[in-house]
């Protein structure tokens, strides 16, 4: 059986970089900021790293294309990272005050609850969480979560699975 040789070579053509941008920058942003949290820009180093898929077209054939995307944007994220020093899982994020009808007691658990819930996940392994956020937050399928990560459906599973179990340990609530 002889190989058939790839349509294009590279990713240079407009219409086939077009394609692998609408097929792949929402969910490398996704996982972007799963990995990384919202405070090193996930969007724009997602951005950047299809900037240098461009630089780098001819060199990048098309099936090896969001490889290079993941990685790329994965070691932007790592570098930014180390630039400013950044631990994320002691970031706090100023929520604007809105006005509401409910118990200052109320109020109180609530933010007890968010503040387990944010050290729980913080407490994932990022493997268990960015494949437990991709899976509960964006909805997606262990099959969806598998291609993107370039997984097996059952690695998605375990991951999932024991992010499942470590949560529901550390906040007895749910």
């Amino acid at each position: 059986m002889k190989m058939s040789k790839p349509l294009h070579d590279n990713i240079c053509a407009e219409h086939i970089f077009s394609s692998i941008f609408n097929k792949h920058a929402k969910d490398l942003h996704n996982f972007l900021y799963y990995k990384f949290g919202e405070l090193l820009n996930p969007k724009d180093k997602a951005q950047e790293a299809f900037v240098k898929l461009w630089e780098n077209c001819a060199k990048v054939t098309p099936d090896k294309a969001k490889s290079f995307l993941f990685t790329t944007a994965n070691n932007l994220m790592l570098n930014e990272a180390a630039h400013q020093k950044v631990v994320l899982k002691h970031q706090k994020i100023a929520k604007p005050k809105l006005s509401t009808n409910e118990s200052p007691e109320f109020l109180m658990r609530e933010k007890e609850y968010n503040d387990k819930l944010q050290k729980a996940l913080a407490n994932l392994t990022e493997p268990q969480r960015v494949a437990f956020m991709m899976n509960r937050v964006e909805g997606k399928r262990f099959k969806e979560i598998a291609e993107i990560l370039d997984i097996s459906t059952k690695a998605v599973e375990k991951r999932i699975y024991g992010a499942l179990e470590k949560l529901r340990k550390e906040i007895k609530e749910l």
